[in-house]
């Protein structure tokens, strides 16, 4: 069966009711036959990536970058997963209080360099999250694990 990581720093209410929506997207009675995998950025490993076939990634923008936990993922994963997961899929939400821009300079600098695919747009929401935005949330985990669909 398929399989959707979706790697996750939730230091916030903010960016848990983000979480909540693209997991309750993902995981839609509508989308069958794939796995949803849920790890936080701090505890996710290289055998979590490498066991994926997609990825959905999020995180708040913290001092214009991603947060510590998302880059100590990617500190972590990067070597072990760079030729093995090249051209797999992926998606990522930001949440900021006012400026998102570095943290989504820096996932896709990253992501470039494992050779990953955008296969959605990002979200990103500054300040509490808004009906829209909840929305936009699930549309983007029902779009990765849609993807997968067998």
């Amino acid at each position: 069966m398929p399989t959707l990581l979706i790697v996750h720093h939730t230091p916030s209410p903010n960016c848990q009711a983000l979480l909540e929506a693209v997991v309750s997207g993902a995981t839609a009675p509508e989308i069958e036959g794939v796995d949803v995998v849920r790890r936080p950025a701090l505890s996710a490993t290289a055998s979590d990536v490498l066991a994926a076939d997609a990825y959905l990634l999020g995180t708040p923008a913290n001092l214009g970058y991603i947060s510590g936990a998302l880059k100590h993922f990617f500190d972590q994963i990067y070597y072990p997963c760079l030729d093995a997961t090249r051209g797999r899929p992926f998606g990522h939400y930001v949440h900021g209080g006012s400026d998102v821009t570095g943290a989504l300079r820096a996932v896709d600098t990253i992501t470039t360099g494992l050779g990953w695919q955008r296969s959605a747009h990002p979200v990103t929401v500054t300040g509490e999250p808004g009906k829209d935005d909840i929305q936009a949330c699930w549309e983007l985990g029902a779009t990765l694990a849609a993807g997968l669909m067998p």
